[in-house]
């Protein structure tokens, strides 16, 4: 999990510096959207660019997982629902924000589309861990969850 939130981390801080005027122009060959979506009225959440929020996200699974390498949550319940929760909703903004891209602003950015893939992964590990979490071990079965280490 740790390597998809460095992933996502770097596809939220290259928007979140464009959206600043640190990168002249986005790399975009394959859609040619990604300036549209990113200068779009709905490339801002509260005020702020949805990509500053992208990589908050990012940063705060990338804790998450790191938290998670240590011993007393690699069995914990309720660490593996905490996760299982924060990708949750990571997914379920990409995906808002993904038919936003097709149905409102009607354009596509590779970036945008990149970086709910790697939350929707995300989601996916996630629900894998917690359901090895709340599924008890057979006697003599492996007791390492090995998913939520990076």
């Amino acid at each position: 999990m740790a390597i998809l939130a460095l992933a996502g981390l770097f596809i939220a801080t290259y928007l979140t510096l464009y959206h600043y005027g640190y990168i002249g122009t986005l790399v975009c060959s394959a859609t040619r959207g990604c300036e549209a979506v990113q200068t779009s009225r709905w490339s801002k959440l509260l005020g702020f660019p949805v990509a500053m929020w992208g990589l908050g996200y990012y940063a705060a699974v990338f804790a998450l997982t790191t938290v998670g390498t240590q011993d007393r949550f690699a069995e914990s319940r309720r660490f593996a629902l905490t996760l299982l929760i924060v990708t949750g909703w990571g997914a379920l903004f990409s995906a808002w924000l993904t038919y936003l891209e097709g149905f409102s602003i009607r354009a596509w950015c590779q970036w945008c589309i990149a970086s709910a893939t790697v939350a929707w992964a995300l989601f996916a590990v996630g629900l894998i861990d917690w359901k090895r979490s709340t599924t008890p071990f057979k006697k003599g079965e492996e007791t390492s969850r090995s998913l939520r280490y990076p």
